[in-house]
């Protein structure tokens, strides 16, 4: 979940709205069955770690594909493996778009206003509601580039991405002054694993969140395709 101000490119097709509720209530019904079983998946194994194969149901759910696909390719680039941002979106809602947790973050990707709206003003292509899929998972995704960029020195790619899951979950400040913390330790401040050795420090019970959430999207993702 985005709970921190932003730190630091389509318009509605016609007839969205109405298509956007049609789909709704074709879908409602399938996502709350999926919702119900993946957390019953989740919640009878916890002795042994959650069963993420439970996920793999999110698969029949392809309403908002085409849009992790489009905004993937265009912040990303072409290639780019866009089930990550589905994976994400699992792990922050459900791929409900309906979703507002008790911090007020909203929709698939669980945005929160006051960040969605300092996307908007840096890119104002994004330019429909927070409440829409199409809009809020551009803005989530938009989101996770900029995460994504600022850490260049992280080697390999899959460090730099538990690195982005981390800063959109917990802050890029707070991913920023667990490196500076594992540093002086010693540590290796471009592995997730020193990252993780710091943040108890800077965030506190938090911190535990943030690891189990980045472990979560890409678990996920393993059983998306």
């Amino acid at each position: 979940m985005v709970v921190v101000a932003m730190e630091g490119s389509a318009g509605v097709m016609d007839g969205h709205r109405s298509r956007n509720s049609w789909q709704k209530g074709c879908v409602g019904t399938l996502l709350a069955l999926l919702v119900l079983g993946s957390m019953g998946g989740v919640a009878a194994s916890r002795d042994s770690g959650p069963d993420l194969t439970a996920f793999a149901r999110y698969n029949e759910v392809r309403i908002y594909d085409r849009y992790f696909r489009k905004y993937s390719k265009r912040f990303f680039g072409v290639g780019f493996d866009w089930f990550f941002f589905k994976s994400q979106a699992v792990a922050e809602s459900n791929l409900r778009e309906e979703v507002q947790s008790s911090a007020g973050a909203v929709g698939v990707m669980q945005i929160m206003p006051s960040t969605f709206e300092e996307i908007q003003d840096r890119n104002p292509s994004i330019s429909g509601p927070i409440d829409q899929a199409r809009w809020n998972i551009a803005a989530g995704i938009w989101y996770d580039r900029q995460n994504f960029v600022v850490w260049e020195t992280v080697r390999p790619s899959g460090e730099k991405l538990k690195f982005m899951l981390g800063s959109y979950n917990a802050g890029r400040s707070s991913i920023l002054r667990a490196r500076e913390v594992a540093v002086e330790d010693g540590l290796d401040g471009r592995l997730w694993e020193s990252i993780a050795l710091g943040l108890p420090e800077i965030t506190g019970r938090r911190s535990s969140e943030t690891l189990a959430y980045v472990e979560r999207v890409l678990g996920i993702r393993k059983v998306l395709r």
